[in-house]
């Protein structure tokens, strides 16, 4: 089947075989309109982008007749400048990312996590946060307590308590049970053994919970009651900004 103006109905599925495939092929990416050639595409044969065009998947065109994939446009052009030419992007480097994971692009997924951005993400911040107990769950536990107390107000606050050795989580435990506040609502982060400090734990709790949409800040939270030891060693407020 050759890629003509003849208009199709949208959604339509077809059955690509080779022989029927012309060189040229024109896509719509997400409502990005592409146009390049069929060996391009299949430059890397064991990929899902190489496979899409091999004649055995089932692709859905566009009203005009485009192959159409319904991914992010904005980034297929830099997975079509590397199968051009090689050209690593240096650019949207954490989106490019997750397209080349999509299409399983190897060699592009191989240099980008050598890039500074996925390396310190994948080797450096994501495996010192596996080394922290229930992180991710903790995260999720932060926003629904957030989303909770935010019932007609502008703000809403999360204590949370990091500790980063087993002596410090006692020492923790014996500050919460002095603190006036329901102990429910504390989110406990800690201990881990690896090198990053509180103040690192804390940028990637802030990091992560912005990633998700939200507006924070956090602060020292200082308890109006007397300890031996400074509660804020410990305790942090989250602040949540609604509007």
């Amino acid at each position: 089947m050759s890629i003509s103006s003849e208009h199709k109905p949208l959604g339509k599925q077809v059955t690509s075989s080779l022989h029927m495939l012309s060189p040229i092929v024109e896509l719509n990416v997400g409502g990005e309109m592409y146009t390049t050639t069929l060996s391009t595409l299949k430059k890397h044969p064991g990929s899902k982008l190489a496979e899409m065009f091999t004649g055995q998947s089932k692709l859905r065109t566009d009203s005009e007749g485009r192959f159409f994939i319904d991914r992010p446009g904005t980034y297929f052009k830099y997975i079509l400048e590397y199968l051009r030419s090689n050209q690593v992007p240096t650019q949207c480097i954490q989106d490019v990312y997750k397209e080349a994971l999509f299409y399983d692009i190897e060699p592009l997924i191989k240099q980008l996590e050598d890039s500074p951005q996925i390396f310190g993400e994948l080797v450096a911040r994501r495996q010192f946060l596996a080394r922290v107990p229930n992180y991710s769950e903790n995260i999720e536990l932060m926003i629904r307590i957030a989303r909770a107390e935010a019932v007609a107000s502008r703000q809403s606050s999360v204590i949370v308590c990091v500790v980063r050795t087993e002596e410090d989580a006692a020492r923790c435990q014996d500050a919460l049970n002095s603190l006036d506040m329901d102990k429910k609502s504390v989110v406990k982060f800690g201990p881990w053994k690896a090198v990053p400090s509180i103040s690192d734990l804390l940028d990637c709790i802030q990091m992560d919970v912005e990633a998700k949409g939200y507006k924070i800040s956090f602060q020292p939270h200082v308890a109006e009651k007397g300890f031996r030891f400074k509660s804020h060693d410990f305790f942090y407020k989250f602040l949540f900004t609604w509007w």
